[in-house]
């Protein structure tokens, strides 16, 4: 596990940039952490360095949401899931398992039935000092090849 302290955007777009470095198809990002901690942020920041044109919004009501004009990149708020059986009812080895890019808000809810692989991420916000500390934690290439993308980063040295 690794820990980081996101002092600003330009830390949280940073993270994304190190995140879509070590993009292949089939990497699933778990994102979890309080409201308005950053989550749809990070995602948002994602999509951009990953050149998804449309505008990221949080998919709270849709769940899930699609974006793959340019590559498969998919994008699941898994809040309003009660369990495990609520995603597989979305269908959602169809993300997991796809050629693209899986971000999930509120993974927690439904972490039993994600690979491995998967990256989690979780945002926890400071109001007093408006950072956010990250906890990231995974194993597997890709996040092997992330923590080599935060340990050569100048702006995630301690």
């Amino acid at each position: 596990m690794i820990e980081l302290l996101i002092k600003n955007l330009d830390d949280m777009e940073t993270l994304a940039k190190s995140i879509t470095n070590c993009y292949r198809p089939g990497m699933v990002i778990c994102l979890d952490g309080d409201l308005g901690a950053g989550k749809t942020t990070l995602t948002q920041f994602i999509g951009k360095h990953l050149n998804i044109e449309d505008y990221i919004t949080s998919p709270t009501f849709s769940i899930i949401k699609e974006y793959t004009e340019n590559m498969e990149f998919y994008h699941m708020d898994a809040y309003r899931l009660e369990n495990s059986d609520d995603a597989y009812d979305l269908d959602i080895d169809r993300y997991i398992y796809s050629n693209g890019l899986f971000v999930i808000e509120w993974s927690e809810r439904i972490r039993d039935i994600l690979p491995d692989y998967s990256i989690y991420i979780n945002i926890s916000f400071n109001a007093e000092d408006s950072m956010r500390k990250l906890s990231i934690e995974g194993k597997g290439k890709y996040y092997e090849c992330l923590l080599g993308e935060l340990e050569n980063n100048e702006n995630f040295r301690n």
